[in-house]
C-alpha cells in the first residue's frame, strides 16, 4: 500500500518562537493572519489549546464561499510544537494531521509545517496553496 501524500513547508519569521506560538494558539492573534488569501474573513475561531482540546475555524473566502475546519490537539509543547488533526466540515472522513514545529533562528523563528495523511495528491496540492498563502500572511503579520 502506498503512503498517503504529505507536504512540508518552511518559513523564517521575524519573531520569537513565543510570539509565533501565540499567533497559532490565541484566537485574536490567529484572526489577524488566518486564511489562504488576503481579504479572507474569519467568522468563527475557537481554540482550546491542550492535548485533547479542539479548535474550530470558519472563514469566508473572497468568492463568498464559507469554509469550516476543525480538529483536536494531539501534542502541545509551548513555544516549540503543535500537532493537531485537521478535517473540513465538508469532508470529515478525510482527517489529516498537521505538525507546526518552531525553532529559534537568530532573532527569529524557523517554522516547519508538515501536513500528512492527505486523501489524495489533489487534496495535498490544494492545501499546499492554502498553507503558502496563510504563511505569507503570517510572515507579513511579523514584518
Amino acid at each position: 500500500m502506498n503512503a498517503k501524500p504529505s507536504l512540508t513547508l518552511k518559513r523564517r519569521l521575524n519573531a520569537t518562537p513565543r510570539k509565533v506560538y501565540d499567533a497559532w494558539t490565541r484566537a485574536e492573534s490567529m484572526k489577524a493572519w488566518w486564511g489562504p488569501q488576503e481579504g479572507d474573513e474569519v467568522l468563527l475561531l475557537e481554540t482550546d489549546v491542550r492535548v485533547g482540546g479542539s479548535f474550530h475555524i470558519v472563514f469566508r473566502a473572497l468568492d463568498g464561499e464559507e469554509h469550516s475546519v476543525s480538529g483536536t490537539y494531539r501534542e502541545v509543547v509551548p513555544d516549540e510544537k503543535l500537532v493537531f488533526s485537521w478535517a473540513w466540515r465538508s469532508t470529515p472522513e478525510r482527517e489529516s494531521l498537521v505538525t507546526v514545529a518552531l525553532r529559534p533562528e537568530g532573532e527569529g523563528t524557523m517554522l516547519t509545517l508538515t501536513h500528512e495523511q492527505f486523501f489524495d495528491e489533489k487534496a495535498r496540492d490544494n492545501h499546499r496553496m492554502g498553507w503558502m498563502g496563510a504563511l505569507d500572511k503570517l510572515e507579513r503579520h511579523f514584518a
